[in-house]
């Protein structure tokens, strides 16, 4: 089969023929029909990302969506010829996305939702199970809420918008200000981050008491705003991006609580792989709902043209997920 492989940390990938995988017990073959693009695809091809333990040479791509063409010993619920959709791969010793099969642990699979392109579904995985473990699992969001949105037309944050919503707290996003009326479309109070303190946007939407959950895409000096921006006693702050030496102070002087999400450990270890295909299973039914919906870069990509994919992304000139077309 044809993959993208890459054998040098650092350097491009190569277009190269790889042996086909065979199933495995509890695994089903998907032939890969879209792979998903995201900031940690490249940041693991650069060599910046050790937390996602890769070893060379390397088929990368977290998120897939494709068909079902082989099942393994073991395997219930799925039969050849389902549409499915999941974040399989990519990190330690399992095969990623970008190649034309993959041998795949059928716990992290969902059936793709019909209303949705193999390509929208592959832009999903990761950043909804990111979302999902923390505003839900961690934070526990529910109607009545205030919840904070830092990046919220980005690819994590603007799914993060539409779960919050869903729930039926109120959702808040940062943004710039080219970017207002994107988060603004989904449903979000805009926050211009550029025009106004932390302290003058808490005042104005909470009337100076909080956000009763804040979740951070974007770190650094963010998640330090994060602490100064969430609710006394009751606040809860969750980050994806928990890199650097952060002041804990103004989070302990209101009482408040922190929640870290890393969203590879299932991949990396083995454990609690049943709840990233249960996830991708509440994700579908939101899509079949009209209550979730990726925001993709209309730009098309081949296998051949990962690595124009892949600048895309680091340019940060993307309107959207960028989706790599694998069948």
């Amino acid at each position: 089969m044809r993959a993208a492989v890459l054998r040098e940390f650092g350097a491009p990938l190569v277009l190269a023929e790889i042996d086909k995988p065979d199933v495995g017990p509890g695994q089903v073959v998907v032939k890969v029909e879209a792979s998903g693009v995201n900031p940690l695809d490249t940041k693991i091809r650069a060599g910046k990302a050790a937390h996602a333990r890769r070893t060379l040479p390397a088929v990368l791509g977290l998120d897939l969506a494709g068909v079902v063409e082989e099942i393994g010993p073991g395997v219930h619920g799925f039969a050849p010829g389902d549409e499915v959709f999941g974040m399989t791969g990519g990190v330690g010793d399992v095969q990623g996305s970008l190649a034309e099969f993959a041998a795949v642990d059928a716990r992290l699979l969902a059936r793709k939702p019909a209303s949705l392109t193999a390509r929208e579904a592959a832009a999903l995985p990761l950043v909804v199970i990111t979302a999902w473990e923390g505003l839900v699992d961690r934070a526990q969001i529910h109607a009545g809420q205030r919840v904070l949105i830092h990046g919220g037309a980005g690819g994590l944050g603007h799914v993060a918008v539409q779960i919050t919503r869903a729930s039926g707290a109120e959702a808040f996003a940062t943004a710039s200000p080219p970017r207002l009326e994107v988060v603004e479309r989904l449903g979000a109070v805009p926050i211009d981050y550029t025009a106004a303190t932390v302290d003058e946007y808490v005042a104005k939407h909470t009337g100076g008491e909080g956000f009763d959950v804040v979740f951070d895409t974007v770190g650094g000096s963010v998640l330090d705003a994060s602490f100064t921006a969430v609710r006394t006693y009751t606040g809860h702050v969750v980050s994806a991006l928990g890199w650097g030496t952060h002041n804990l102070a103004p989070l302990s002087f209101r009482g408040a609580t922190y929640s870290g999400v890393f969203t590879l450990l299932p991949l990396l270890t083995g454990r609690g792989r049943e709840h990233h295909g249960e996830i991708m299973r509440e994700a579908a039914a939101l899509v079949d709902v009209g209550a979730l919906k990726p925001l993709l870069d209309p730009r098309h990509f081949t296998l051949a043209e990962v690595a124009a994919a892949h600048a895309a992304v680091e340019s940060g000139t993307a309107q959207g997920k960028v989706v790599i077309d694998i069948g």
